[in-house]
């Protein structure tokens, strides 16, 4: 089975949008509804998420861009999480194809060491990967969870998370395993520095997954742009769909 990518909008300005770890393109739906009026948007559910369940396609980032690559136009690729590290893989690999990059609380590393202090936990990572195995849905249950914590009001954000995440069906717990393992592993910092596209990169204040910092070094690193939204957790296009509108709009006016 193919990736399945949607299309939608009214405008002329090509957009790929890519949604989180456990998620599917139906949760960027308040993204989309504020790029709608510029935007052709091709949302794309990603292997094993969504309507992409029984895709065979791995979840490797490199073999993601290819496919969508092969789907979609040249185009401007926003990512969210880890749906910013793949399209960051595209504006890297493919510049030609992905001509600008928006990243959505993402990061080119997520675990912290010894010489990145601005990524996550490691133990946080490694226990998702440990508790998958064990109890699937508890461990999905935690990290929409811990995507809420920052929001101005958690527990309606997790509600609203919740009600999102299995409608276009579970994700596959292969690909869910592959994704922990590109979190654990994947390091593009020394890579930015090369990015040869326009770039943006939207952080929340309160995100309690991806901070801050880490996309404030990755933006300067790439020669980009850098905006925090002040209220706003993991997930800023839910209720800030405004504003993350507004740090793309320099990405958009590339193409105008």
């Amino acid at each position: 089975m193919t990736l399945h990518i949607e299309t939608h909008g009214r405008g002329d300005i090509p957009v790929v949008i890519l949604h989180g770890w456990a998620m599917h393109g139906g949760m960027m739906e308040p993204l989309c509804e504020v790029l709608a009026d510029r935007c052709s948007l091709h949302v794309v559910d990603l292997p094993g998420h969504g309507y992409s369940r029984d895709s065979t396609l791995p979840l490797e980032p490199s073999a993601c861009v290819q496919a969508i690559a092969e789907r979609t136009p040249p185009a401007i690729w926003i990512g969210w999480s880890l749906g910013g590290l793949i399209a960051m893989t595209a504006a890297l690999e493919n510049p030609q194809h992905a001509r600008a990059l928006g990243v959505i609380c993402g990061t080119p590393k997520f675990s912290r060491d010894e010489g990145w202090p601005y990524g996550s936990d490691p133990k946080l990572v490694r226990q998702l990967a440990d508790d998958l195995e064990t109890d699937y849905h508890a461990t999905l249950e935690r990290f929409i969870a811990l995507e809420a914590m920052g929001s101005p009001d958690p527990r309606a954000e997790l509600r609203h998370l919740r009600n999102l995440m299995f409608q276009r069906g579970e994700p596959n717990l292969r690909v869910l395993q592959e994704g922990i393992r590109i979190l654990e592993t994947t390091d593009r910092r020394d890579e930015l520095a090369s990015m040869a596209v326009p770039n943006a990169w939207i952080a929340g204040h309160r995100d309690r997954l991806v901070p801050p910092p880490a996309m404030a070094w990755s933006a300067e690193r790439a020669h980009g742009s850098y905006h925090e939204i002040a209220h706003a957790g993991h997930a800023p296009f839910f209720g800030y769909a405004g504003a993350v509108y507004d740090a793309l709009a320099p990405l958009l006016d590339t193409y105008s």
